[in-house]
């Protein structure tokens, strides 16, 4: 990912795989809730290359969680297959993996209860 094949029409999807073989393994045996939220997050850092120098302005008219996710996929509707491939697998991996590290948290306070009680 650091040479950005992102930006490459063409090759957009196997650079895609690529980045996830190589950071999670070719059956992404090496994912964990940890280094996915890493790599999701180097992932949108290289995807939109926004300067760390300027100032990120959002234009956000959805006021509600709801109306956010039913924008992002009526948008993903709207980008080439790849594009759209890559959007749909990563949030559906990130929300994966995502639920994985709530419902261990979940076990864990179940188990040890909160250390304020």
């Amino acid at each position: 990912m650091a040479d950005n094949d992102f930006g490459k029409d063409s090759a957009k999807l196997e650079a895609f795989r690529t980045a996830v073989r190589q950071q999670f393994g070719r059956n992404l045996e090496k994912a964990t809730p940890a280094n996915v939220r890493e790599f999701m997050d180097r992932y949108q850092e290289d995807m939109f290359q926004v300067p760390t120098d300027k100032r990120i302005e959002l234009k956000e008219t959805k006021t509600t969680y709801e109306e956010i996710l039913k924008d992002f996929f009526i948008k993903v509707l709207d980008h080439p297959t790849d594009e759209a491939l890559i959007m749909l697998w990563s949030l559906a991996f990130d929300l994966s993996f995502f639920n994985i590290e709530q419902h261990a948290a979940q076990r864990l306070h179940s188990l040890f209860g909160d250390s304020s009680e």
